[in-house]
Formats: C-alpha cells, structure tokens, sequence
C-alpha cells in the first residue's frame, strides 16, 4: 500500500467494495487515511461501508468528517441521508438530502428519497412535489413513479396512486413492488378481486416474498374466505417469521373465524410475544417515576387511528370530559394523514407527540423521557399498532383498550379494560394475558361520527317488505352467520337482504348461495365502501339489523340503534363475540341477544312479524341510545380515571424494582 499511489490504493478498495468484499476494502480505506487522514472519498466510502455493517453512527461520524473537508459534495449527503433514514432520524436525513440536490440540482434519486422521508414525516404535500420533480429530471425513473404512488396513498388519493403504479408497469411489467402498490391501493378502493389479481402477478415474479403474501391473505380474509386467509398468513410467517404485520393479522383474523375459542387465540398471541415482544426485554428500564397516589397523573394513549376512524371517532368523549387537574393527557400519534378529527383530538389534550416513523425503540424513549404513569394502546392486533412501543415498558402501567374487546398477549401489558357483558361472571379471564378491569357498564362511549337525520317512516311502511340488513365489514359474515340469515329470509314471506360487501368475485359466490336457498336475487342488494353520509341513509331503509357472529359490531351496531334500527345479536364465546350483548344491554334491549343460533332467528323472525314494536323502536331508539351509559361521556370519563387512580394508588404499594 504504501508504495501505491492513493488514487490506485482508492480503485483497489472501491473494486473490493463493490464485490461485497468489504473486510478487505475496509483495511485499505483505513491504510488511505494513515497516510491522509483528511481524504474525504476514503472518509466517506468508509462510512458507507460501515453502514452495510450495521455500524450506523460509525457511518454517520465518517460522513460527516468528509463533510467537514468537502462541504458541497451531494454524494455525501445523500449517503448520509440514507443512514440516517436507517436510523430513523428523519429530520436530519430531510436535510441531508436537502443538501444533496442544492449542490446538484439534477441529482433525481436525492429528489425521490426526500420525498420518501418527507412522506414518512407527514409533509405529504412536500413529498408529492420532491417525487415529482425526479420524474421530470428522469421520467423513466421507475422507483420514482411508485414512491409518488405511496404517498398518493398516504394521502387517500387513490386514483392517482393507481395511475402512478400503472406507469410504474408501463415502464417494467415485471416490476413486482409495482403490481404490489397497485393491489394495496385496488384494496383500499374495495377492489377487492382486482387487488388480488395484482398481488398473484407480483408472487409469480417473486413467489417467495412474504410481505405480497400477507397482503394477498389481507384480500382473502376481507372476502370473507377466512380458511385462505390464515393459511396465507401462516404461509407468510412461515416465509419470513420477523414478519410481524402478517403475525399481527393472522390474530385478528381468527378473531373472525367461526372455529376459533379463546384458547386458540391466546395461543397464537402466545407465540406472538414470544416471537416479536419478549426478544425486547432485556431494554427494559425501572420506572422511577413519583410514587405520590394522589399527584396528577401522566396518561399517555398511543394510536395510528387519532382520525376519521371508528377509533378517533369514539376516542373524542372520553377526551372532552378528562379532568385535566386529575390527569394530564398525551397522545402519541402515528397517524399518516391527519385530518380534522386528528386536530380536534389534538386540541384535548396537554400534550401532541408524533412518532410517526419513529422506531419503537426511540418512540419508547420518548414516552419515557416524558414520564408517562400510565400508557394506553388504543390499537391491540389491528392494522398499524404500535405494542413493540409497550414491549420496552417505558411507562409503568400499561394497559389496552378500545381497538377490539380481546387481549394483546402481553405480559409487560398490565391491564385490559372490558365491561360486565363482554365479560361475565364466570368467564374465564385466563385467556387474557392482561389483568382485566370492568369499566362498571359499557366498554364503548359512543359518539356518532355525523349527526345523520332519522327517516320519519319505517322502510316497511314505503316498501311493503322487511328489509334485514348488515353494514359490518363482510371479513365479519361468517358462513354460520350466513346460514342463520337465509333461514331468517326464508321464513319472513318477501323480506328484503342489504349486505355491505365490496367489489370482488365474493359477490357473486354470496348471491349463488342465497340463490341455491331459493332467495330470489332481486331480493339481495349488496353495497360497497361509500361516504359516512351515504353509509348512515342505508339505515334509513333497513328495518332491522342482523348482527354478525362470531365477531359482532361494534360501532357498526350503535350506528345503526342511533339511527333507529334494532339489532338482534348472538351472544359468543369471545370478547369480540359478546359486543352486541354489551350494547343491547345498555341501550336497555336485551330480548333482542339471542344465546343460540336457533334463538337468534326466532328473535328476528318475531321482530319481523311485530310492526307495532319496529315502530315504536324506531321512534325511540335514539332517545335510549342518547340517555344510556353508552352516550353518557361525563360518566364514563369518571369511571375510567377511577380505573386509572386505582391501578395507580396499587403500583404506588409495589416494591421498588432493581
């Protein structure tokens, strides 16, 4: 080496670079900087290569020592910027890459990875003209083309994420995370078949790739075909175990499935924690945090749904009536688009975080570093929830609450908030990792998410039929379930079937079966994804509802007993499968909660036969849903900080830990 010029020294540890060869290339890097330690190429190559290493601040302390020698370099920057993307140090990777197209303004690819940050950082509008202005640099640049799609996505404008992923293909129909993107957003649209389509084109190309298969599984499940769905997602955990979204959805979906018990579920989040939180112990710190029992207390509650969403939505009462003297309330967002519910929610409390990309890890530490007594999952299993956060136990009492009645199966979770008809005497609380507390009457506080106008005439009185209905989301329509509704249909003489079900060959296979019962297709009206306004008139001409099973409704049911639709309900044997239980007994209704199959239709077919009741329901449901213990906001705050002293005042007698 040291009788090599450095240029040749340079082109010898950039080959063996390249070749993957990296030990080698690094000892020479090394031996350039014994002779020139200011050489800024060797400095920088050197933390690209301790990056592959996974030696990231080692990377970023290199980078940043060319820098100080060659500031103008956009080669440096945008390296830097993508360990700091690495790092999730989102911020300084923004002006990093803001750096490299300052000092080359055609630099595209630093153009398409600022969007990219800028769209993990929620700027989505920023993100759009970042991709945007790499296209036009290079319009063939097809990674710029998806990441333009992706925060279309982000941003709900779906069409345009299609046409960006549709010219994703143009430029490569063989390009696999093209026709993946375009199956997350048919997907979203309710194109349901279409996304499946598009997600079996990108396993043909890469059939082994286990995030495509958990979106497939995904488009299974919300079909309805729940066999398909859990083997697919077992098929992705199988092809990638650190998967944790398929993990995650595998446990909700056999919330759904018909076979499932409350043992089955709390073996698979068994293996959940196992796999995915327990691994993370060992970052666990003691909570030092003030043992006054009566001080203020901290409550943190953590959600990527802080917006138009069922979550947001039913979040808001329990916000507007904290007592902020008793409780200082944080909120810990990972929402992608925030809208104007997410500002509502945000102007309750004392105190936004966004931890937005942010790694669990970091976002722990913020949480920590904020002092949380009590730290609140409002997501458990559903889609984007954070509970890798609540494995490093950054707060000293966690607890889970509102994504779904059930359990997050973990053991650093220490309470579950249910309610005494999800959970009745006798249950067997084994099944929840969690310690449970009964709010006293209702797990939901429910507030609508619009004020929607109640027709004055029953739908029977217009039509001359009886017209069921289902507004749940159809993963809910089990064939049991579907079963029982075809024995209700066929034993009320012209009755009437509306079923929220989303485009997809599903439809068809649902009108078969109704058809091979001898229900008359024009008796069947299927709906798909529509606006809040569209979606709550549907009421308008459903007579009653029929409630899913084994996972009720939840919102959906009170939606629809706001709107004056009775709900007739099946009592299961999961939390999920006793929700309608819960809410029919608090709106004061309870002969509509069947305990049977059998009792189930005869309640319905009674109900059916009973117009003077449908009317008087009708005429009195909202008044009972607005004077019940489930519209009662000031109550059920009270009652939840009871929860919440009391679950202090016990940590507060617990012997300091090591």
């Amino acid at each position: 080496m040291s009788t090599i010029p450095v240029n040749q020294a340079m082109d010898q540890a950039l080959e063996l670079h390249q070749e993957g060869k990296l030990s080698g290339a690094a000892e020479i890097y090394k031996q350039i900087l014994a002779r020139s330690p200011n050489n800024p190429d060797a400095l920088h190559l050197l933390g690209v290569l301790c990056a592959q290493m996974d030696r990231l601040e080692e990377g970023v302390s290199l980078i940043q020592r060319a820098l100080a020698f060659n500031p103008v370099e956009p080669r440096y920057f945008f390296n830097l910027g993508s360990i700091l993307v690495t790092l999730r140090r989102l911020d300084q990777a923004i002006e990093a890459y803001q750096k490299a197209v300052t000092f080359n303004p055609h630099y595209f690819e630093a153009y398409d990875k600022l969007g990219v940050v800028l769209k993990d950082k929620g700027d989505l509008n920023a993100a759009v003209a970042a991709c945007r202005q790499a296209i036009k640099l290079k319009p063939d640049f097809i990674e710029a083309h998806i990441d333009l799609g992706n925060v279309f996505q982000t941003a709900g404008q779906l069409d345009e994420a299609i046409a960006c992923y549709r010219e994703a293909l143009r430029i490569d129909p063989k390009f696999a995370v093209a026709w993946n993107n375009l199956g997350n957003a048919l997907h979203a649209q309710g194109r349901l078949q279409e996304a499946a389509e598009a997600y079996t084109h990108a396993l043909q190309i890469v059939p082994g790739w286990a995030e495509i298969q958990n979106n497939l599984a995904n488009t299974l499940k919300d079909q309805g075909d729940l066999d398909a769905a859990i083997a697919a997602f077992r098929k992705a955990i199988s092809l990638k175990p650190g998967l944790i979204q398929a993990h995650n959805n595998l446990i909700w979906a056999l919330h759904y499935h018909p076979d499932s018990t409350p043992q089955t579920i709390q073996t698979e989040q068994w293996h959940w924690n196992a796999q995915h939180a327990a691994p993370l112990k060992k970052f666990i710190q003691p909570c030092l945090n003030n043992r006054d029992p009566k001080r203020r207390l901290r409550v943190g509650y953590v959600s990527p749904d802080f917006r138009a969403h069922v979550v947001g939505w039913n979040l808001l009462p329990l916000l507007e009536n904290h007592d902020h003297r008793q409780f200082e309330i944080f909120c810990f967002s990972s929402v992608a688009k925030p809208d104007a519910i997410t500002q509502r929610i945000r102007s309750l409390t004392d105190a936004w975080r966004n931890i937005l990309g942010l790694g669990d890890q970091k976002a722990a530490e913020m949480v920590r570093e904020e002092r949380i007594d009590i730290l609140v999952d409002l997501a458990v299993h559903t889609a984007f929830n954070r509970l890798l956060l609540f494995a490093y136990k950054p707060a000293p009492i966690q607890v889970t609450w509102l994504g779904y009645p059930g359990s997050t199966g973990m053991d650093v979770v220490d309470y579950r908030l249910s309610d005494p008809y999800i959970d009745p005497p006798g249950t067997d609380l084994s099944v929840y990792s969690e310690q449970t507390m009964l709010l006293p009457n209702t797990y939901w506080c429910y507030q609508p998410a619009i004020k929607p106008r109640i027709s004055d005439s029953s739908p029977f009185s217009s039509t001359g039929f009886i017209t069921f209905g289902c507004m749940n989301k159809f993963a809910k329509v089990s064939a049991p379930a579907l079963n029982s509704w075809l024995q209700i249909l066929k034993s009320v003489p012209d009755s009437h079937f509306i079923l929220h079900c989303n485009q997809g060959v599903h439809r068809q296979a649902v009108l078969e079966r109704f058809t091979q019962a001898g229900i008359a297709p024009d008796r069947i009206e299927l709906v798909g994804l529509q606006p809040l306004e569209q979606y709550f008139d549907v009421f308008n001409r459903i007579d009653i509802a029929l409630d899913p099973f084994p996972y009720n409704g939840g919102i959906t049911t009170c939606d629809a007993l706001y709107m004056g639709v009775p709900v007739v309900s099946l009592s299961g044997k999961t939390a999920v499968g006793r929700a309608g239980h819960s809410i029919l007994t608090n709106v004061g209704v309870p002969e509509l909660i069947a305990e049977t199959p059998e009792e189930y239709v005869q309640i319905a077919v009674k109900l059916a036969g009973d117009l003077p009741r449908l009317k008087e329901l009708r005429s009195s449901l909202r008044r009972r849903m607005e004077e019940s213990p489930l519209m009662g906001a000031k109550s059920f705050a009270r009652e939840v900080e009871l929860i919440y002293r009391d679950i202090w005042r016990k940590w507060c007698t617990l012997p300091l830990s090591r």
